[in-house]
């Protein structure tokens, strides 16, 4: 058990240190990892909560109203900080996850991921045709913030954004794992084998799945501002169904048994999308589609499964 511990950690470090380094001897791969930080971030949330088996298919509301938060900032407001936005675009994601978690926690399984998706779509068509206030289908420009009051030109702000990213994404890893470890995070798996059983021993599985919706909605919120910084715009497909879509798709990918499982899929997904795209402009979402098919068939547990699977062969030999 020790060996299988320090083999994780010494890959972890090995992951921080590539996600550090490689930006810095490829300029060009700068932003590519930091959305591929930043959607990890959003998927550790959508981890969360398939622990109790429930799978929402309108999470991208969160990311979405995380974003929106630093376009209207900076529209109506003028530039701000990056921590500015990181915070404020965190607790109206967060508000906003409790006040539909209060309301979707009572349902279960595909009326939990549909009543998701209606939130979100409903999001979007406010997005769509609010044009006076949002600028409609065209977006919301983000104007690149200071960080801790400090300007930078742009080749600089890139590496700045990244290894606060990077340092967030850490964090956060940490903190979603150590949360799947705890008593509540165990009442969450509850959830999804024996919910009765959880109910007879005096525990509320509303406040237990509240409480990881609630979390999931500020990761969503934080990876949301991320991602509009980087890309410097935030748009409406930012609330769209498939976007949500694909944060399910990447936690399927890297295997929601671990929270590096969602970096593990963000990174082949966004590489297999960037080079794919490059090759075939118009056929890159089926090589998406056939690895996914790879990945359930010969890795049902994902990514970090089928790692984990390896090293216990490994040993075992």
């Amino acid at each position: 058990m020790a060996g299988r511990s320090s083999a994780l950690t010494w890959t972890l470090a090995a992951v921080v240190v590539a996600a550090g380094v490689i930006p810095i001897l490829i300029p060009s791969m700068a932003t590519l990892v930091v959305l591929i930080l930043a959607k990890g971030i959003v998927v550790l949330g959508i981890i969360i909560l398939l622990q109790a088996g429930q799978v929402s298919f309108g999470h991208a509301m969160f990311f979405a109203a995380g974003a929106y938060t630093a376009g209207f900032w900076g529209k109506y407001l003028g530039v701000g900080d990056l921590v500015v936005y990181l915070v404020v675009g965190t607790v109206f994601a967060t508000i906003l996850g409790l006040l539909v978690g209060l309301f979707v926690v009572r349902y279960r399984e595909i009326f939990f991921g549909m009543l998701n998706l209606a939130f979100s779509m409903v999001l979007w068509s406010l997005l769509e045709k609010m044009f006076h206030l949002t600028n409609g289908a065209d977006g919301m420009r983000v104007p690149r913030p200071t960080v801790f009051g400090m300007a930078f030109s742009p080749e600089n702000f890139q590496y700045v954004l990244l290894y606060l990213t990077l340092t967030i994404a850490i964090v956060a890893t940490f903190v979603v794992q150590r949360f799947l470890e705890s008593p509540t995070g165990n009442m969450l798996r509850a959830i999804k084998s024996n919910e009765t059983r959880l109910e007879y021993l005096g525990v509320s599985a509303r406040r237990i799945l509240l409480i990881g919706y609630v979390i999931s909605a500020a990761l969503g919120g934080i990876g949301g501002v991320l991602v509009a910084v980087a890309q410097q715009i935030a748009t409406p497909e930012f609330a769209y169904w498939t976007k949500s879509g694909e944060f399910v798709f990447i936690a399927i990918l890297g295997g929601v048994g671990n929270a590096m499982g969602a970096f593990a899929g963000s990174a082949v997904f966004e590489l297999v999308r960037f080079y794919a795209s490059a090759q075939l402009a118009n056929s890159w979402q089926l090589i998406l589609g056939v690895v996914l098919i790879a990945i359930i068939l010969f890795a049902p547990n994902g990514l970090i499964g089928l790692w984990k699977r390896q090293r216990a062969a490994r040993d075992e030999s």
